[in-house]
């Protein structure tokens, strides 16, 4: 039988995607959101728990996802993909957005890590996967405390990475470029997502599709347990930046 794989934000965009892509594979999987209808909607089927949890809250995480392992046994591959892009120059946007990036971003992605190394490393196996973003390593104008947060998940994958490569347990990095996902509509700077359009558009309209990312991270994880992709940069040909 499979191994459990446990993925956030799995609602839409990235996570709704790969959990498609798992399902279809035969894999069993805890998919978690808050917004858990959207899950539904996505009609899966087969060994799948669906449950309502918000990754800045590590006690909801840890309640799904012992549930979960009570029935399919230790997660094996964490895909800590839940994330927000809230637009916004430092000197208008509100620092409750640059809050509520870092604590969903940076804070979301630390708790997951932590409920789930332990056994992993006693195992001496075991996969993360940390959806980051190009914002992770190159900048942008009006993302600054995305920026921030972003630059935070890809020093923190790496630095976990070296604490437990010795145990056998791997910790992978993905950095999408711009994709057709939800996350520009929780953007509330008018002039900063008109500028994010005007940008799409030079590529054509149409940025990168969900799909391939999925592609991408069950091709990373379904590399032997002692190789790790430690990470791929994956954006639309036309992305200039």
């Amino acid at each position: 039988m499979k191994a459990l794989i446990v993925i956030t934000g799995a609602s839409s965009g990235f996570g709704a995607a790969m959990a498609k892509l798992f399902n279809a594979s035969g894999y069993p999987l805890l998919l978690l959101g808050r917004h858990i209808e959207k899950i539904s909607a996505l009609n899966l089927t087969g060994d799948v728990l669906i449950k309502k949890a918000d990754v800045t809250k590590q006690a909801e995480l840890a309640s799904a996802i012992q549930a979960a392992e009570a029935v399919y046994g230790p997660t094996d591959l964490l895909i800590n993909n839940a994330g927000l892009m809230l637009l916004g120059n430092v000197w208008q946007q509100s620092p409750a957005e640059w809050q509520t990036m870092l604590d969903t971003n940076v804070m979301g992605v630390l708790n997951g890590m932590q409920l789930v190394l332990p056994q992993m490393t006693a195992r001496e196996h075991g996969t993360i996967i940390n959806i980051s973003s190009i914002a992770g390593f190159k900048a942008f104008q009006n993302h600054a405390a995305y920026v921030a947060s972003k630059f935070g998940v890809h020093g923190l994958t790496e630095t976990v990475r070296q604490e437990v490569a010795a145990k056998q347990v791997r910790i992978m990095l993905v950095a999408p470029g711009a994709a057709e996902t939800e996350l520009l509509t929780h953007v509330t700077d008018q002039h900063a997502l008109t500028e994010y359009e005007a940008w799409k558009q030079t590529m054509g309209g149409i940025t990168l599709d969900p799909q391939h990312v999925a592609e991408t991270v069950k091709f990373m994880y379904e590399m032997p347990q002692d190789v790790n992709i430690r990470e791929v940069d994956i954006a639309a040909t036309k992305q200039d930046s």
